[in-house]
């Protein structure tokens, strides 16, 4: 069987996830030799902020990988995400230089790259990935790359999304990979990486959103017709019912997430519970379940409104039919599911990992 070794990480706020893989080149599928998790200093809201500290849990998960697989890990696929990820939509336009008006390879690259000659608004972005939604060719419009090509035309267009960042987000990624002893073989966008995770061609085409709820970050990216309509990343996660429930209990944040984990639920507030008092066993510490459905339901509430209002803006009133597949550490609060129908009106579920033998956590969605 001829494979591949492959070394993916997510580099999140709560904790840095890797994975090494196995890839069948016949196949296709790809069998998980080695899972590490690690949390870490240095990194906020999605982004590093402090290579020095950031390198300290990535070189962790490096060598534990090591140790499971039995492999020297040298090289890897990291994530790029965070609160300084942000889209541009585009187009561009160029006349066919050939004789014979048949549409190359090299037209399809010049209209590109005349779509990304736009306006960033500050000379500190810069344009990370180019995802086009549609070529037009002498007027007759939606018609995909994989179908351009080889045609006859006077005059091409292509419509496109602009995945956009802050540079230094990029240049403190880098600089903490490399302090690791690691080197990087290419980033994937994180709404972009996930939906390849768990996300179908069928659901695609039929319209539908992947939100991830991570540790400080959520993110929304939207799909139709076979092709990315755009992403949203907004500074809310999970780690903002712990924060709320650290202030409210006068606790510790390492008590307050055991509680979280433990006890915290949308369950009751879909079926309308009565609350009840909680004593931890550990101590005389105690707490009203009431409270902490309170605190769970109002965070939820805020991560679903601004995951709305940004599927509005995308989409319109044209909701996606294949509705709302739900990843990230957030997506394992019991109860999210149908909190999550409630508040959408959409057909809600939570990823599966699609293609990967040995791995079904949507925490790691991302990696895989």
């Amino acid at each position: 069987m001829k494979s591949l070794i492959l070394t993916a990480l997510d580099i999140g706020s709560g904790s840095i996830k890797g994975l090494v893989g196995e890839k069948n080149l016949e196949t296709g599928e790809i069998e998980i030799l080695a899972v590490a998790e690690k949390s870490c200093l240095g990194i906020r809201s999605g982004e590093v902020v402090n290579p020095e500290q950031a390198s300290v849990g990535i070189t962790y998960v490096k060598e534990e990988l090591a140790k499971s697989s039995g492999m020297k890990i040298r090289e890897v696929f990291a994530n790029i995400g965070g609160t300084h990820l942000f889209s541009v939509a585009s187009q561009g336009l160029v006349s066919v230089a050939r004789a014979d008006q048949i549409i190359s390879k090299d037209e399809i690259q010049r209209v590109k790259k005349e779509a990304e000659a736009v306006n960033l608004q500050s000379k500190n972005n810069e344009i990370l990935e180019v995802f086009p939604k549609e070529f037009i060719v002498d007027g007759e419009w939606g018609i995909k790359e994989s179908a351009v090509f080889g045609l006859k035309g006077i005059r091409l267009e292509v419509k496109v999304l602009l995945a956009c960042i802050f540079s230094p987000v990029i240049r403190n990624l880098e600089k903490a990979i490399s302090l690791s002893g690691l080197n990087y073989l290419d980033y994937f966008i994180t709404p972009m990486a996930i939906s390849r995770a768990v996300l179908s061609q069928e659901q695609k085409e039929l319209g539908v959103a992947v939100l991830d709820i991570g540790f400080s970050v959520t993110s929304l990216a939207v799909f139709n017709k076979g092709e990315v309509v755009d992403f949203a990343v907004f500074p809310l996660g999970s780690s903002h019912i712990t924060n709320d429930l650290a202030i409210g209990l006068r606790t510790e944040i390492q008590t307050a997430e055991n509680i979280k984990k433990d006890f915290g639920t949308l369950k009751a507030v879909v079926k309308k519970s009565a609350g009840d008092k909680i004593k931890l066993v550990d101590g005389d510490f105690e707490f009203s379940k009431s409270f902490l459905n309170s605190v769970v339901e109002s965070r939820a509430n805020e991560i679903f409104f601004e995951a709305q209002k940004a599927l509005k803006k995308i989409m319109g009133q044209n909701l996606p039919p294949a509705g709302v597949v739900l990843t990230g550490g957030g997506s394992l609060l019991p109860g999210i599911v149908e909190f999550a129908k409630q508040k959408t009106k959409l057909p809600c579920r939570i990823g599966e990992i699609r293609g990967i033998k040995g791995i079904e956590n949507p925490c790691f969605a991302t990696c895989c």
